[in-house]
């Protein structure tokens, strides 16, 4: 699927690309949403433009409703951070006339209610019997986070009116959540795959009977189509081949959370230990 993607993407672009060759971009711009998972893929795809193929980047850490507008309106030129079909769907609905969409760059997504395993309930549907054990809050994350709009959606879909649902970010829920693993507190907050900390903790989605989350999903890389017009073919080429695993991405972000490395440094140890895969793009 990839390889017939950079076959319609190059027919399209061909006149464009034959002239941007000889032409030298200034910075990549990329736009990120500030998600572990994110950040690492977006250093990891940083990384091998800056290295490998010797372009200057620029990474912007944004919420996902500035990161549409940015890439609609050529502020950012790429992200890797486009959750489909499900987590970003109302941006999707709104901007994806005006993007181009090379496609999943990593496959196996998941979102739903999480709580530790020794939680003694199994579906969204127990909540409302237990809302004073989980402190009659639902932790999030970032407002107008996909996530939170998919839980606003479930907590209407399952009646769950008892249930505050918190803003905040991706650190200070897993904060959260290790405070109350540490007291062995009931807890339950906005997740998703591939993360940390299923690694970490021993965690569980609530049971979604009602599909109010979806099914699995993807990872997409989308350009802004300006960008793609003039951008040379390397670099194209590379965006488009771009693709990864959880697994590939559970790596970095570990090293991030439990070694303690910087972004930038982690990216670096994964694409120096991942040279075959990372030559498989740049090919």
């Amino acid at each position: 699927m990839k390889r017939l993607l950079t076959v319609a993407l190059l027919a399209f672009l061909v006149p464009a690309l034959a002239v941007a060759q000889d032409e030298q971009i200034e910075q990549v711009e990329i736009g990120y949403v500030l998600w572990d998972s994110e950040i690492a893929s977006t250093h990891v795809l940083a990384a091998v433009i800056r290295d490998e193929l010797g372009y200057d980047v620029n990474l912007i850490p944004v919420d996902a409703g500035v990161m549409y507008q940015g890439l609609v309106g050529g502020d950012l030129d790429v992200s890797v951070s486009v959750a489909l079909p499900f987590t970003h769907a109302h941006y999707w609905e709104e901007y994806s006339a005006d993007l181009l969409d090379l496609g999943s760059n990593m496959d196996g997504t998941t979102i739903g209610l999480t709580v530790p395993s020794y939680v003694e309930i199994d579906s969204i549907e127990e909540m409302n019997e237990h809302t004073d054990m989980f402190g009659g809050e639902i932790i999030g994350i970032e407002p107008g986070a996909g996530i939170m709009t998919a839980t606003e959606n479930t907590i209407e879909a399952y009646g769950l009116d008892n249930l505050e649902l918190v803003d905040g970010s991706d650190a200070a829920m897993v904060a959260a959540l290790d405070r109350a693993i540490a007291r062995d507190e009931w807890i339950v907050i906005t997740g998703w795959e591939p993360h940390w900390k299923w690694v970490t903790y021993d965690l569980k989605y609530l049971e979604d009977p009602k599909g109010t989350y979806g099914e699995s999903g993807s990872s997409h890389t989308v350009l802004n189509p300006g960008f793609a017009e003039t951008a040379p073919q390397d670099l194209m080429a590379f965006l488009d081949a771009f693709y990864w695993t959880p697994a590939d991405m559970g790596a970095v972000m570990l090293s991030i959370s439990e070694d303690g490395m910087d972004p930038w440094e982690a990216a670096e140890k994964w694409v120096a230990e991942n040279q075959e895969t990372v030559q498989s793009w740049l090919d």
